[in-house]
This record gives C-alpha cells, structure tokens and sequence, in this order.
C-alpha cells in the first residue's frame, strides 16, 4: 500500500512539474491581466480571530494599506464572545467604518468554518474573501481578484492567492516550511487546476463568489480543514478554482512541537474529509467523473497513507548503509531492490522539485536546504499519528497555532490612535 501510495504521489508531483515547466509562471494559470470595463464589485473580506491580541496591530496595518475603493470594501473581524482578550485589545484601537467586528455566540464546538458562517449572514459584498490575522496580503490584491473575476465564466467559484511566509530565515524548520509551501503553491495546486483535478483550498487568501458559497451552504463547521472540504464541494458541484499570481506573506510555524500540533489539525481534517465524501462513493464518482474522483483518492487517502506508513519506507535506508533489513527474508532481492530504488527515487523527485520551487530571486537563498528535507517530513508522520489518535476521542477539536513569534520579521509598521471600535 506504502509503496502504491508513493508511485503515484510521485507521478501527480512529476505531472504538476511537467505543467510548471511547460506553462511557465503562476500568472499564465489564468490571470491575463487585460483592462475590463466592468465596474468593481462589492467584497466582503471575513477575518476569524482567536486570541490574536499579539497580531491586532500587524493586522489593521495591512488592512488599512489594501488599494480598494473603501466604500466598496468591507471588513469584519469576526471574534468568539467569550475571547476576551481580543476584545480589550480592539477596545483601544480606533477602527476606520469600513471595518467592523461581529461576535460569535458561544456553541458546542468553536472552529474556525462555524465562526466564517456566523458572519456570512452580516456580509454585504458579491465577492466573498477571507483572511487570517497574520496576513500581509499585497495591497493591489482585491483589484487583481475583482478583474479576474469579472474576466473568467460564471463557473469560476473561487480564486485562491499564493501564500509564501516572512519569516523564512528564522530556523531550519520555518526555511523547510517555506520550501514546502513554494512547492505547493508555485508548482502542485497550479498544476491540479491545469489537470483539471480538484485543488484543497488553503485556509486564506480565498475569495468566493458570494451566490455559489451560499448555494454550497458555506463551509462545514465541524471540519478543522475546512478549506479542503469546500474545495472538493466545489467540484462536487460542477465549480472550479483558479489560482491567482498575487502573494500574502504569513508567518511561519517555526517551532517543533507547535508545528506539529498545527500539522495534525490539518491532516485529521484530511482524514474527516476523505470519510465524509467517501461515505457514498458511488454518488462521489457519479459527481465527479472517473478522473477527479482518482484524484481526490490520491490527493486525500494518498496523502494519509504517506505520512502514516512513511516509517515503513524509511527503513530501506538500512540497506544503503549495508545493515541487515527484515524484509530480505521475505522477497527476492530484486524485488527488495527495486523498492529500495523506488524509494530513493522519490527522495531525488522531492529534491528537483523544491529546488524548482526556491529557483526565484526571493527564495533562492533557500536551494542548499531543500536537501534537508528528508529529515523535516518524519515530523509529518508525528503529526498524522496524532492527528489520527485524536480523531477516536476529540474529532472537532481545533488545536489553534499561537501566532506573533516572528513579528519582529513581519513587514508591518506598529499601529496607532486608540479609540472603541465599531460593532455589528
């Protein structure tokens, strides 16, 4: 099953590195950039917040600076009711009127996707857009999202922003982090939407149509990986994404056990959402053909089992150091070779590929710790097994990453003038 998993992982990130090289750049995905008459339209930008009291300045910094008509542009910051700390931390910050908070009745459960459709209801925008707190969207983002969307048909549900990270050079693992991340979002969710498979949504820089969410009826309040689930939703419904060539900066999880925990949130979200569309996979394939419902197989389950037997495959590096390994017992040699090549195989695609993905200007000081990797991954497979295990006792559980670490790297300049805020 490891190996199966492995070959086929390997071949969609060789596929999605074909469309890489063959179409060039992120911005020959879609966006063409052409003037269009067509008026802007109204966004609502939602931004759930928990706890982020060490973000509220780096954030209202980055709001203030976004280039959008603000009598077109509205903002909510949506908090929990009982997060008092939040609170406090507005009530001294004068807010502009087209930002505004919206609290969130206390429930039985507390995610992120319950409190996004809590606040749909106070959105008065077309287009629907989220943010997180530590966000530094580009400040020309929302009218390069608003044209792409007046550009492209009505079947364009969602446009999804390149997500990169500004605290690159903090440690080894915020360096293998951002590796990842330019890997996933610069070569293999391009490289879906060109397949025509259907792409897992990040958690931010996500902009909807405001008609086709509400007709999906939002996100699902249970999932910690909300944005994966819509994704494959969309699809489901005969919906697509794009991806658009425009950055937001966030800050890297640079910290072991922090890191890990974040990790486990999304891959039992992976788990959760594999389980829920798989609970009628002969209506999964009928919805989604032949071709897309192989991908969400290998994109989800294909993704679990790497991480959950990836202990299994590392044990052939005992054979490339001349030790003894349990399996030459049990197969012939060649058939135990040829595992062991398939195997390294992979670990020299992973290499390529990384380097493919830092090969850029600002992430090329990047490129001589791609190699590194291969000890950043078993972190990975820590997460799964946690993740997994916390699905037997607390599957709606939101493990919540404490942001601010890095703001010292952050590109955002310290906010002033307190005054109470507005509220909705």
């Amino acid at each position: 099953m490891g190996t199966l998993t492995l070959i086929a992982n390997m071949a969609l990130k060789l596929a999605t590195t074909m469309m890489f090289l063959h179409h060039g750049a992120l911005a020959s995905l879609k966006y063409r950039g052409r003037t269009t008459d067509a008026p802007l339209p109204k966004i609502s930008i939602m931004v759930p917040l928990f706890k982020e009291s060490a973000m509220m300045c780096h954030l209202l910094t980055h709001l203030r600076q976004l280039d959008y008509p603000k009598n077109l542009l509205q903002v909510i910051l949506v908090m929990e009711r009982d997060d008092i700390t939040t609170a406090k931390t507005l009530a001294g910050v004068k807010l502009p009127p087209w930002i505004t908070t919206v609290n969130v009745p206390n429930g039985t459960i507390k995610t992120k996707p319950r409190a996004l459709n809590y606040a749909l209801d106070h959105c008065r925008g077309s287009i629907i857009g989220v943010y997180d707190a530590e966000d530094a969207p580009e400040p020309g983002q929302l009218r390069k999202v608003a044209r792409h969307f007046a550009e492209s048909d009505e079947k364009l549900a969602c446009v999804q922003g390149t997500l990169d990270f500004y605290n690159s050079r903090s440690n080894w693992l915020s360096r293998c982090f951002t590796i990842e991340y330019a890997t996933w979002f610069r070569i293999v969710l391009p490289g879906l939407a060109r397949l025509k498979l259907p792409v897992p949504l990040g958690g931010t820089t996500l902009f909807f149509r405001r008609h086709i969410l509400e007709e999906l009826g939002g996100w699902d309040a249970h999932n910690v990986t909300e944005d994966a689930d819509l994704g494959i939703r969309l699809t489901r419904f005969g919906y697509h994404t794009e991806l658009l060539p425009t950055v937001t900066l966030e800050e890297a999880n640079c910290r072991g056990w922090p890191w890990i925990r974040q990790r486990s949130r999304w891959l039992k979200g992976y788990a959760v959402t594999w389980a829920v569309h798989m609970r009628a996979p002969k209506t999964l394939l009928r919805d989604l053909g032949l071709w897309q419902f192989f991908g969400v197989q290998l994109l989800f389950a294909g993704t679990l089992s790497q991480f959950l037997l990836a202990p299994v495959l590392w044990t052939f590096w005992l054979a490339f150091l001349a030790l003894p390994h349990p399996l030459t017992g049990f197969m012939p040699s060649w058939a135990f070779y040829t595992l062991g090549e398939i195997y390294l195989m992979s670990e020299v695609i992973n290499i390529i590929v990384g380097m493919l993905a830092c090969n850029q200007a600002k992430h090329r000081h990047l490129l001589k710790w791609v190699p590194s990797l291969h000890f950043y991954f078993p972190l990975g497979s820590m997460a799964a097994y946690k993740g997994f295990l916390e699905l037997l006792y607390k599957p709606f559980y939101w493990d919540k990453t404490a942001h601010g670490i890095s703001l010292a790297t952050a590109p955002a300049p310290p906010l002033t003038r307190p005054e109470p805020p507005h509220h909705v």
